[in-house]
């Protein structure tokens, strides 16, 4: 054998074993150069050597092909061993003896990519050290409340994997932040204030005092109780936590803490007409819930520095604070407000459009929760901001999958060729090219020798063409779309024979939605309806989740390459 066909042919054995028992000549062709320079100025000669002798390695099982490079050099057939980088989440403060951690997300819809940082890295940290989760449902403020979110949101961290101890809505905690900001105003930690909202942001931006900052304690809970009473409408007045007038940062300086709301909360209707902003009643709740840790983005900076204040005012320890960076989600729709008014516009189908990031779009197109949990492993608690990379999660998720998922036949834009030269014919595929205990899948034809093949395949064949439908045989190219057996000789893919996906006459109509929107049509081998529900691979095609389906059709969502 030449020396460059020898090199093509252990490189592509190699490369086959790694990856599921299909060379791919991209990377056989630069190993071939990196190993052999003296072939670089033959790089015609040595990717048509190359393509040849792929297609060859392709066509043979994992078995043949490790027994074959086990012969013709077995010290590429240890394979080595990728180095598993174990990312561990950098250690707790003060966190051996347990932790309370809570999850507290805004029931406005259901959780997106972006929300599940925060689940995952809570969770994992409670499974760490132990203690409790808890998840708290920000929900006071009633125009953003989505009612169908508490449900969703609990949904979405139990596809997570996400294991939770309890649940708490915050607008059903209303007489406990009544209890503490009448503690605080009598306290002199606060004041009320009826100044115009603009008026009032504008005076302590230039560090100056509110006029109502210095009142008596005793005409704050006066005027805090008339305020429950209903005595004042919306605006028209607001208690307000006391920090430091002067403080460098004007974000920090002075803060609401309540304030009247008229519109009816979905699950506590006109009961409560006070209502707590989020630093009191995050502050509030996370000393009376216990939370040691309190993990989140960078962007609650600010909101921490007030809550500080509250556990000063109030003499209480304080959990320890983490924040993590920015992430940054781009070509994804995250905003729960656009998806909510895009989904009434009949633009998206529901919560769970494959288009979307939503937790439920993704689960709907087979992306493993492992895979997503992986992700924000990997990229940890630091500060720095990053760029969230989708190519990233497919290859966590591919890694995951793999394993599973069924080979089977899928031809987009199908034609309709006829077989003769021949009355039966039976195929006999691996349904797993490196798990032969999955077992085989067969199809026989007789009666009906019509196959399909895909559109880009077709187009490319010419009569006296010798193509090898794979796992079937070889087959002359005739006129008219006829296809006439040829025999099973692997020796034509050498002389230069594609290797062609086809599909039966019991072939399904397949459909699969692509998360670009686009829908892509075809047919797929009637295994497939095997694996409904269940993510398999289409060969050439990729990863696809099928949906649903039957005889007259199936709904696949593609998951990735």
């Amino acid at each position: 054998m030449p020396e460059l066909e020898t090199a093509a042919r252990k490189f592509a054995l190699q490369n086959a074993l790694e990856y599921g028992g299909k060379a791919s000549p991209g990377a056989v062709i630069g190993r071939i150069m990196n190993e052999l320079p003296e072939f670089k100025a033959r790089a015609r000669e040595v990717s048509e050597t190359a393509r040849s002798v792929i297609a060859e390695v392709n066509a043979l099982g994992v078995d043949a092909q490790k027994a074959e490079l086990e012969k013709l050099a077995p010290e590429l057939l240890v394979k080595k061993k990728k180095e598993e980088m174990v990312r561990e989440l950098p250690p707790l403060e003060n966190a051996e003896g347990g932790v309370v951690m809570r999850l507290a997300p805004n029931p406005s819809g259901p959780l997106h990519i972006g929300h599940t940082r925060m689940a995952i890295l809570n969770d994992e940290y409670v499974k760490r050290y132990g203690g409790k989760l808890i998840v708290r449902m920000e929900d006071t403020n009633p125009p953003t409340v989505y009612p169908d979110g508490y449900r969703m949101i609990c949904e979405d961290l139990d596809y997570l994997e996400v294991k939770y101890h309890e649940v708490v809505n915050q607008s059903s905690r209303f007489e406990i932040y009544y209890e503490y900001a009448e503690k605080l105003l009598a306290a002199g930690h606060a004041y009320m204030c009826t100044c115009e909202s603009e008026e009032w942001r504008k005076t302590k931006d230039e560090s100056r005092e509110c006029p109502h900052r210095n009142t008596e304690p005793g005409v704050n809970v006066d005027l805090w109780r008339r305020m429950l009473a209903g005595e004042f409408g919306e605006h028209e007045i607001s208690m307000v936590v006391k920090t430091d007038i002067n403080h460098p940062n004007p974000a920090v300086r002075d803060f609401v803490a309540m304030r009247m709301v008229k519109d009816p909360h979905p699950l506590t209707g006109t009961k409560y007409i006070v209502y707590p902003l989020y630093n009191f009643s995050v502050a509030i709740d996370d000393y009376l819930m216990g939370m040691t840790h309190v993990l989140r983005g960078k962007d609650h900076l600010n909101n921490t520095l007030r809550q500080i204040y509250v556990y000063d005012h109030m003499g209480w320890k304080k959990p320890v604070f983490l924040h993590y960076g920015w992430v940054s989600i781009e070509d994804t729709v995250l905003s729960t407000r656009q998806i909510k008014a895009a989904i009434a516009a009949g633009e998206y189908s529901g919560w769970n459009d494959c288009r979307l990031g939503t937790v439920a779009a993704l689960a709907k197109r087979g992306i493993a929760p492992g895979a997503i949990r992986q992700y924000w492993k990997d990229v940890g608690t630091k500060a720095v901001d990053i760029k969230f990379s989708w190519d990233n999660l497919y290859a966590m998720n591919r890694d995951i999958i793999d394993r599973d998922a069924v080979r089977l036949f899928f031809v987009r834009d199908p034609t309709t060729w006829l077989i003769t030269g021949t009355d039966k014919l039976q195929s006999h595929a691996p349904l797993h090219p490196e798990r032969p205990e999955l077992g085989k899948r067969e199809v026989k034809l007789g009666k009906d020798m019509h196959i399909s093949l895909a559109g880009d395949d077709a187009k490319d064949l010419r009569p006296g063409n010798i193509v090898r439908l794979k796992d079937l045989g070889n087959f002359e190219v005739l006129k008219g779309n006829g296809l006439k057996y040829a025999g099973n000789d692997l020796a034509v893919l050498k002389q230069g024979a594609r290797i062609v996906h086809w599909t039966g006459p019991e072939s399904i109509p397949t459909t699969v939605h692509m998360p670009d929107g686009t829908i892509i049509t075809g047919l797929a081998e009637k295994e497939a309806l095997k694996y409904i529900a269940n993510v398999v691979q289409f060969e050439r095609f990729g990863f696809v989740r099928l949906d649903s389906g039957g005889k007259n059709g199936i709904v696949a969502f593609f998951t990735n390459k």
